[in-house]
């Protein structure tokens, strides 16, 4: 298993938000001290414009360079578009990794399935997944699969992606819920299973492996993933009700569908954050 991280990525930090640097840091010592599994390690590259702009305008780009917040939950910090770029460049790295049969995890922040075409929003800035997604379709790959389980729905990606010929996106989500979207699906490629709120486990589970058939029957030749663990029970911010031999048997069903697969951090504000992104890991190494 390789896992694509910088930990200078945790250098930004907001007093009191939920998008905090103990994501990573706390993260990558529980990885660092476990023996069950054995990882590599490998820092991100460099992403192009020409790169970023498969996915977003050039005004976006030049947005986040100017020193205002760009709404509530999404700050300005210093050098953002640093930071956005690494993360992004490592979902980019993730991609060449996972189709020389690697699988991939990148673990770095910020988080990208929120942020649009044109816009920042949602703690996101620069739409990691979509980039990688795009960049498989560009360079040969003709049926690629974004599968987001985060608990918010990936309506960043949904407006990227929708309708580009041969790529699919398949979100798992609550709903109602933030951002208002993915309440039904959209165009011709884009799968929503929204979950109401505070429904059982059982509701929840049905709809993972619903969504996962689904995937299956698409047949895609490279699955990215969203991968947001705040549908998880004791998460502070998602009101899902997985838990974590959920999440090692979602690692575990995307393995099975035998395709190159690679991961990017998506949500997850829970302490126990280190111990589901480990037993997600587990699921996809086949242990």
């Amino acid at each position: 298993m390789k896992i694509i991280t910088d930990e200078r990525c945790a250098g930004y930090s907001s007093y009191g938000h939920p998008e905090s640097p103990r994501r990573i840091t706390a993260t990558l010592a529980y990885l660092r001290q476990q023996r069950e599994l054995s990882l590599a390690w490998m820092a991100p590259g460099r992403v192009s414009d020409q790169q970023i702009l498969r996915a977003h305008s050039p005004e976006l780009l030049a947005r986040l360079k100017i020193p205002e917040d760009f709404d509530a939950d999404t700050p300005f910090y210093e050098n953002i578009t640093d930071y956005a770029r690494a993360s992004a460049a490592a979902a980019l790295d993730a991609l060449p990794a996972a189709r020389d049969g690697e699988n991939v995890f990148s673990l770095m922040r910020p988080p990208g399935h929120h942020a649009t075409r044109d816009r920042a929003m949602g703690f996101c800035y620069l739409n990691n997944i979509a980039l990688a997604a795009l960049e498989a379709a560009a360079t040969g790959a003709k049926r690629v699969a974004v599968f987001d389980f985060d608990v918010h729905h990936g309506n960043g990606t949904e407006a990227i992606l929708l309708d580009q010929p041969g790529v699919a996106f398949f979100s798992i989500h609550l709903y109602p819920f933030y951002p208002g979207t993915g309440g039904a699906n959209a165009g011709k490629n884009c799968f929503n299973y929204p979950v109401a709120p505070a429904s059982p486990h059982e509701i929840y589970r049905a709809a993972l492996a619903r969504a996962l058939e689904d995937l299956k029957r698409f047949r895609p030749d490279l699955v990215a993933v969203s991968a947001g663990f705040d549908a998880y029970v004791r998460d502070p911010l998602g009101g899902g009700t997985l838990e974590v031999e959920d999440f090692h048997w979602l690692g575990q069903s995307l393995r099975a569908l035998g395709v190159p697969l690679f991961s990017v951090l998506e949500g997850g504000y829970s302490r126990d954050l280190p111990e589901l992104i480990l037993a997600y890991l587990k699921g996809v190494e086949g242990k």
